[in-house]
């Protein structure tokens, strides 16, 4: 039964506190960043501070579920880190605590954020995407003069389209305008060329006032009963001055939500699921439809049988029209005609097919968006879990508390979360992923580094142990490993000399003995090397009677003798024979040819080393042999004086 105890509301404590501070902290920054997309839709529009204020209500609300992990992953390590390092944390150990007893309270803390943060996706994010894009529109749309850009055409005025070449920001200036207004549709456009212009909002905020200098207006004069194809008669005027009122409310109207209510991002989990019925039979109705009319226009084939495909040769065997003949026999102009009419059939073809194309991808598109909104409502609460399951177990393991390194921990693991999350969401957005595998790469990366740093901290194993990773480094690219002998500060027994002297001639009549029966820098058969046991004993024993040896050597004074004893090579004893210790992995790596060719030759590569280390050892014998006979002998006298 799970019973409250203090130790649960210590630790709650520590990582309560720790969480309302970093989950402010979180909102601010990802608010921060949100709001850099729409700064120049607040900057210079004369909004209120009522309107500014639903703005960054509206966003802070739809930003929270993406807080919720990043707060969790931050005090979690935090917390823990403060715990390890305090001393805490193995006090609790000490008295038959587990890590993930420890943790219990936090699971169930974590779960409810989890949950909380679902039910914000679920009910309260929607409406306040709603709302907060109510907001967006209706900003766009006050004060436009201030909102017009340089070198592309703006249409934010009803029934216009406005280029402007060159802006003044202090004036207020506009050069190089053009003009486009479709009072009575585009073919009855009316087109205005003007050096240079002011646009102002009128008192009322219901009309701009346009006022150009030095300009031409061009404006058809086609009359409603006239016919299409008749030749229209247009208007030319000359002005140097010229002011036209546009019909525009700019003042802040809140924008109606039908058109936003489509958006995925406005629905809860049962609507999208609802309306994800709804697409589909609409995407396989347009699919059919663009089928059946690919048929009739015999844009594409059915798939015939072989009986079939025969029965067609035949029959068109017998006709005797043939295409070529037909217009062969055409006069000049009928040729000319037939051909730009084949030409401007296929043009329009052409132009139906990618209309036809762009509209499929737009209906898969949006039906793979609702496909991903209803999955990131739950992969976003999960990540609350696998966060605090990669902060916590991280906090007990490195053991430092405070704002240093869980922050950059913290920060490395959103940035490569957030990486793989766009990664996916983008991919399978454009339909190059499936929409499974593009929501779940995330949390499908992230899931197994939390079970394995939570392994690793209930185990009390190391992970984090720099020498630990660089050892094993040095052996699998076969860099060698100095020694780092020095002298001890305190000597309970000196060395045996005369016993470690009679070791080391051993060892180099054992050597001799070895370069002599072992051709080393000969090459071995493949067969032995990957097919065979490989353990070469003898060097085992060269190798353990030395560091018996260096051993004992370690604890004398004589500054020589630890020099000399420094300089002797680490032996490898396994890798001049065979790639692996174990048979089944040597044989596998030989029968994959590319990775045989490079454990034989890095095989080859420790033989030759292994060659120069024997050598290397006889030289050093050679030259410190006598030294420890001296230090021995010394030591016998002295015993014999005492």
């Amino acid at each position: 039964m799970f019973r409250i105890k203090k130790l649960d509301i210590f630790i709650t404590k520590q990582f309560g506190l720790l969480f309302i501070a970093t989950f402010f902290i979180c909102q601010f920054v990802l608010m921060m960043q949100f709001l850099w997309r729409y700064v120049d839709e607040l900057i210079g529009k004369g909004l209120s501070m009522e309107v500014l204020a639903q703005f960054f209500w509206y966003m802070g609300l739809m930003l929270m579920p993406q807080a919720f992990p990043l707060a969790i992953l931050l005090s979690s390590l935090i917390s823990f880190g403060n715990l390890g390092e305090s001393s805490e944390l193995t006090a609790v150990k000490a008295a038959g605590i587990s890590l993930m007893q420890s943790m219990r309270s936090l699971i169930v803390i974590v779960t409810a954020i989890a949950c909380m943060s679902f039910y914000f996706q679920e009910v309260i994010g929607p409406r306040a995407f709603i709302s907060f894009q109510q907001l967006l529109i209706s900003m766009k749309q006050k004060n436009p003069e201030v909102e017009i850009p340089e070198g592309i055409f703006y249409d934010g005025i009803p029934n216009s389209n406005l280029y402007v070449q060159k802006k003044d920001m202090n004036t207020g200036m506009l050069y190089g305008i053009m003009i486009y207004r479709m009072n009575g549709g585009y073919e009855d456009a009316a087109v205005i060329l003007a050096d240079s212009g002011r646009i102002q909002a009128t008192a009322e905020k219901k009309h701009l006032l346009l006022t150009l200098y030095s300009g031409e207006w061009f404006e058809n004069m086609r009359q409603s009963g006239l016919n299409v194809s008749a030749n229209v008669p247009y208007r030319r005027e000359t002005f140097s001055t010229k002011t036209i009122l546009l019909d525009f409310d700019g003042d802040f109207n809140m924008t109606e939500a039908s058109g936003i209510s489509s958006d995925a991002r406005s629905k809860g989990l049962s609507r999208i699921l609802h309306d994800l019925d709804s697409i589909r039979e609409f995407n396989d109705s347009v699919g059919h439809a663009y089928y059946h009319e690919a048929l009739a226009t015999n844009f594409i084939r059915p798939i015939l049988k072989k009986d079939d495909s025969i029965k067609v040769v035949k029959e068109l065997a017998k006709k005797t029209f043939n295409i070529d003949s037909a217009y062969a026999k055409l006069e000049g102009e009928q040729k000319q005609g037939v051909l730009k009419q084949a030409a401007n059939e296929a043009q329009m073809t052409l132009s139906s097919l990618d209309f036809k194309s762009e509209y499929s991808f737009y209906l898969n598109r949006e039906e793979r968006m609702h496909e991903m909104e209803a999955i990131n409502k739950f992969t976003l609460s999960l990540s609350c879990l696998i966060f605090f399951f990669i902060g916590a177990p991280l906090g007990a393991i490195i053991r430092k508390g405070g704002l240093g390194v869980p922050v950059i921990i913290s920060v490395l693991v959103f940035i490569i979360f957030y990486i793989l999350d766009m990664t996916g969401f983008r991919m399978a957005r454009d339909d190059n992923w499936t929409v499974l595998f593009g929501k779940f790469l995330g949390t499908a990366v992230l899931t197994p580094l939390a079970v394995f740093f939570t392994y690793k901290a209930n185990n009390d194993s190391v992970v984090f142990n720099i020498d630990l990773y660089k050892d094993l480094t040095m052996r699998a690219l076969g860099l060698r490993v100095k020694r780092h002998i020095t002298r001890k500060e305190v000597i309970i027994e000196d060395p045996k000399y005369l016993a470690d002297a009679e070791m080391l001639k051993n060892i180099s009549l054992e050597v001799v003995r070895y370069s002599e029966e072992h051709k080393l820098l000969r090459w071995p058969s493949p067969i032995k090397v990957f097919f065979r046991p490989g353990d070469d004993h003898e060097i085992e024993h060269i190798n353990n009677v030395l560091e018996v040896a260096i051993e004992d050597l370690s604890y004398t004074t004589n500054n020589y003798v630890l020099m000399k004893l420094n300089q002797y090579p680490i032996i490898a004893t396994h890798a001049h024979t065979r790639p692996f210790q174990r048979k089944w992995l040597n044989v596998i790596t030989g029968l994959f040819l590319p990775t045989g060719i490079f454990f034989y030759i890095r095989m080859l590569r420790f033989r030759f080393r292994l060659y120069k280390d024997l050598q290397h050892i006889l030289r050093i014998n050679e030259k410190l042999i006598p030294r420890v006979i001296d230090l021995g002998d010394v030591k016998s006298e002295m015993e014999i004086i005492t």
